[in-house]
């Protein structure tokens, strides 16, 4: 019988992703600097390193690290963009693509995942990183426009707000279905119409809120 002391390490979220299709080095380099164990709530901390979606309260869910991972490359960042994130959870996402980017905004519809965020990249020491508390499927219009747009929940169509503020040329991840089996698609804005380039994965996303979304969640007022 192998000593458990013995036993190789379990492979990090960096290695996860690099084996699912991820080469963005710079991407798997923020991944191995930024211990997801510091954007979860306090008791999923055990789960921080399995490549699986952690419950964060109001039914909603983080997405898996390896499928960050390829939602964040298919942006293709090179360092000087304005992204606009759509749905901010725990902020660890917002964390990667804060060590991509020159500047993000990410738009948070529930108020205390938006303070647990903030809290959790300021102890990350991220600093080009803003969360805002309201609906992300009217965007940020004035910090618009934005070269990346990345939305962590699903609706059958990009909320025209969204395709209005992408920049020339800007791209667009979003979780395209009606929530529970969705397609996420990579657009890319082409004379001001989105221009859909290609699918990234098939996966589960809770449903976009807000008034180009879902509408309002039972029990939250807006």
């Amino acid at each position: 019988m192998v000593a458990r002391s013995d036993l190789p390490p379990p492979p990090s979220l960096a290695e996860i992703a690099a084996a699912a299709g991820v080469r963005d080095r710079r991407l798997l380099a923020a991944m191995r600097a930024l211990p997801r164990a510091g954007f979860v709530p306090p008791d999923r901390v055990g789960s921080a390193e399995l490549d699986v979606p952690i419950p964060i309260g109001h039914g909603q869910v983080t997405t898996q690290p390896s499928l960050v991972a390829a939602m964040i490359e298919a942006l293709a960042l090179a360092g000087g963009e304005n992204v606009l994130e759509v749905g901010t959870g725990h902020g660890y996402q917002t964390a990667l693509l804060a060590r991509l980017a020159r500047r993000v905004w990410s738009v948070e519809w529930w108020p205390d995942l938006a303070e647990a965020a903030r809290a959790n990249l300021a102890a990350a020491g991220i600093a080009n990183a803003e969360v805002v508390t309201g609906d992300g499927s009217l965007g940020l219009p004035e910090r618009a426009p934005f070269d990346a747009v990345l939305v962590s929940a699903a609706f059958p169509r990009v909320p025209p707000p969204l395709a209005e503020q992408l920049a020339p040329h800007g791209r667009l991840v979003q979780p395209v279905g009606p929530g529970g089996e969705e397609e996420v698609t990579l657009f890319v804005s082409v004379e001001g119409r989105l221009r859909r380039l290609r699918s990234i994965a098939y996966a589960h996303f809770v449903p976009l809120v807000g008034r180009h979304g879902y509408g309002r969640p039972s029990g939250r007022e807006r």
